[in-house]
């Protein structure tokens, strides 16, 4: 690890003589990129820097500890060594965490895909409240919302919705909610006052690029067709919605909600990529998968990864089953604790994952 180390700080040396430099400094590209590279450098940097200050200042007051004869002088640089070795662990900890495999998704830009599954008409209604409550996260977080199709049910709620969020890191933060979202409260149809269980499923799809996918066109089988309401009407003149099948994988996509062909097939190629990207990482990850997960849930849509008590008006994340009574602003999109929590339990399995590796266990 402190090999790596050494090499990341000289490498963050030459990056800031190179930045420097006249002939990289009217290179957009190259300035760019080293510019993202710095990024990533420093706070590495920062910690080793904070790890070696601690650990030298251990190491004089050991030296202190083994020659000095001074009762006094004895007993602070006892009192130092054990007040430091507890800070150079987490520092260690921190480094280690830092160190591991970035998500190559990290930063991109997600396709979200909800729709409404058990629970008839409350379950459209919750799709539609799961909806809202990724917008204002989104608009918490200064990130753009734009809606790519969307099934409406004559209630005002979601049959189905499907949106891209873009903005910076986005995929890091909104990667965990893949997965099944369950509720429990009395609709408002219920005179009753029984509690009712739905459920919605949530996919999280990390935009792709063209150089990830690779599609060809024979394998492509596009339908045009004019566009319906609910409950079946026409509510356009012209063949302006789009239905693409990827024959080799299954996969359809259909898009209406433009007025136009061009910008309807354009969307429903952006959805078909991201979720070829998205089932090729996952039948990747099985190949390599083992008998320890580096991730808090596999993402499956079947995985039941969180239930929303209304009465009691609270939140519970099944994955590391953590609580929280704050139900009314969790929906609002105040969901950052969730989010730091999933992320922090996701990096102390990899650690655990590389402690047991490097000490030759599974």
């Amino acid at each position: 690890m402190f090999t790596a180390l050494d090499k990341a700080e000289k490498r963050l040396e030459q990056i800031s003589i190179q930045m420097a430099d006249p002939a990289v400094i009217s290179n957009r590209k190259m300035l760019e990129k080293l510019g993202k590279e710095l990024a990533e450098l420093r706070p590495i940097i920062s910690a080793y820097t904070e790890y070696k200050a601690i650990k030298h200042a251990i190491d004089g007051a050991k030296e202190m500890l083994e020659d000095s004869s001074d009762k006094g002088l004895y007993e602070l640089a006892k009192n130092e060594v054990e007040d430091l070795e507890p800070k150079l662990k987490a520092a260690e900890t921190k480094l280690k965490t830092l160190l591991l495999p970035k998500d190559p998704n990290a930063d991109k830009n997600v396709i979200v895909e909800i729709r409404a599954g058990t629970g008839g008409e409350e379950a459209s209604l919750f799709a539609t409240d799961l909806f809202r409550m990724y917008n204002r996260y989104a608009e918490v977080n200064n990130w753009n919302v734009e809606i790519m199709s969307l099934s409406e049910t004559g209630v005002g709620g979601f049959k189905e919705v499907i949106a891209m969020i873009s903005g910076g890191k986005v995929y890091s933060r909104m990667k965990f909610e893949s997965g099944t979202h369950r509720v429990q409260r009395v609709p408002e149809t219920e005179t009753s006052g029984r509690v009712h269980t739905s459920a919605c499923t949530v996919a999280i799809l990390p935009e792709a690029e063209d150089v990830e996918v690779e599609i060809e066109s024979n394998d492509l089988r596009i339908d045009v067709y004019r566009s319906s309401a609910p409950g079946g009407q026409s509510v356009n003149t012209t063949d302006s919605a789009v239905r693409i099948t990827h024959i080799p994988s299954g996969i359809v996509v259909s898009m209406q909600d433009e007025k136009s062909q061009h910008k309807n097939k354009t969307k429903a190629m952006k959805v078909l990529t991201a979720r070829l990207k998205d089932m090729k990482e996952r039948e990747e990850a099985k190949k390599r998968a083992s008998t320890r997960k580096t991730q808090i849930g596999s993402g499956d849509r079947s995985e039941r990864i969180r239930t929303y008590n209304f009465s009691q008006g609270r939140v519970t994340d099944h994955r590391i089953n953590l609580t929280l009574y704050k139900l009314e602003s969790f929906l609002s999109g105040e969901f950052d604790e969730m989010v730091d929590a999933l992320i922090l339990a996701t990096q102390q399995t990899a650690l655990a994952d590389k402690s047991s590796s490097l000490n030759g266990g599974s």
